[in-house]
């Protein structure tokens, strides 16, 4: 792996560091120069912050700069954290991360509960969910899915890392009973 010119580094960093999302691996070959490795750049970035204030992770299917871990906490008390969901909106959250592309009454039936509009009006305005289409049903109703934001607010590099159900399912059965 040959190492990577420092005008390759500059952008990818530069890239990063701007974007309020996870910069993808097809962004970064569109910026950088033809001969540019892309996997020599991100593991010449990372090496550069690890052990700083910020790291470089993967998320959301791309790269993105983090607080670094030991550090968080104390930032907790400087910067303004993003207030907690409601319960039904978590809810109605897992549904759809789950079932994407799912429609409201599909979410309602699951949940076994309606879904108000301030709670899809909470998860659209947070940008942890969007409308996919619509459903070729009576009435067509709207699809949902979740969006890059999710993932990059619940850690997630791919839904692929969400927790399986049936791993959720055995977690809770295995648990003992509180006493």
């Amino acid at each position: 792996m040959a190492e990577p010119s420092e005008p390759d580094l500059r952008l990818a960093e530069a890239m990063i560091f701007a974007s309020a999302e996870p910069v993808k691996p097809s962004a970064l070959v569109a910026a950088l120069s033809e001969e540019a490795d892309i996997s020599a750049v991100i593991a010449s970035l990372s090496a550069r912050y690890a052990g700083r204030g910020v790291e470089l992770v993967q998320l959301g299917g791309g790269w993105l700069f983090r607080t670094a871990p030991d550090l968080a906490q104390k930032l907790t008390r400087v910067i303004q954290t993003p207030r907690r969901l409601p319960r039904a909106a978590m809810e109605t959250l897992a549904i759809i991360a789950w079932h994407q592309p799912v429609t409201r009454p599909e979410i309602e039936e699951i949940r076994g509960a309606a879904v108000s509009q301030s709670t899809m009006d909470q998860l659209l305005d947070a940008g942890l969910i969007a409308p996919r289409g619509r459903k070729e049903a009576p009435g067509r109703p709207t699809l949902w899915v979740t969006t890059p934001g999710f993932l990059t607010q619940f850690s997630l590099n791919d839904l692929r890392d969400l927790p399986r159900r049936d791993d959720l399912l055995v977690d809770i059965a295995t648990r003992a009973p509180e006493s």
